[in-house]
């Protein structure tokens, strides 16, 4: 098999290219690829609403904080999420990826967070689940003298939440110039390798001669 002789040179002038070369190629292509993808990948919009656990006469603020923490849990469960997939006109398991809770310790306020490629169906599934959760904790109301009422509606996000195809480029850029720099610092232990696998030079007969007279 023969050898290409047009790698050698290829590869010496791979390695002659200056250190700061590698950085600024590995920053342009990670920039460029970055970039691509916030233009390919669509849109995600978020929206959230708000609903807040009352104590009754019966009750006390502890124990309602106890309870949204509860409905905080309760509000993915398939039993909830049945009755808000007629209101929000999507599956279930849309409802199921694309619909979270999140709760406080300190206030008794559950919060329900939907991501959709539409602005608008983002704010619908988050309106129906939080509908869907107050009808349930309604019909419990008599038995956890709590109430959950709605805090806040969710409103029809004006802009996404997703990263915008400038974030992703500069992303993509840090990252090629980081994959640049490791590329940078293994080169010059490579070269190390390669002149501490030479063999050494055997004097020549003048030097050895010289040596020699000096003993």
């Amino acid at each position: 098999m023969t050898e290409n002789p047009r790698r050698p040179a290829a590869l010496r002038r791979a390695k002659a290219l200056p250190p700061w070369s590698l950085l600024a190629a590995g920053a342009v292509a990670g920039g460029l690829l970055g970039g691509a993808y916030g233009v390919v990948k669509p849109p995600v919009y978020t929206a959230t609403a708000y609903v807040v656990a009352v104590p009754t006469a019966k009750s006390d603020p502890a124990s309602a904080l106890g309870f949204a923490q509860a409905y905080g849990r309760v509000a993915t469960q398939l039993a909830v999420l049945g009755d808000a997939q007629v209101w929000a006109g999507v599956p279930v398991k849309t409802l199921q990826q694309n619909v979270q809770t999140a709760t406080s310790p300190d206030a008794p306020m559950v919060a329900i967070t939907a991501t959709s490629p539409r602005a608008d169906l983002a704010a619908d599934m988050a309106n129906a689940v939080t509908r869907a959760l107050t009808q349930h904790a309604k019909s419990s109301e008599d038995t956890t003298n709590v109430e959950l009422q709605q805090f806040a509606r969710a409103v029809r996000p004006t802009a996404p939440s997703s990263a915008s195809p400038t974030v992703t480029g500069l992303v993509g850029a840090s990252a090629g110039g980081l994959l640049g720099g490791l590329v940078v610092l293994v080169r010059p232990r490579r070269g190390s390798r390669e002149e501490a696998g030479r063999p050494a030079a055997v004097p020549g007969p003048a030097l050895a001669a010289d040596a020699h007279g000096a003993l």
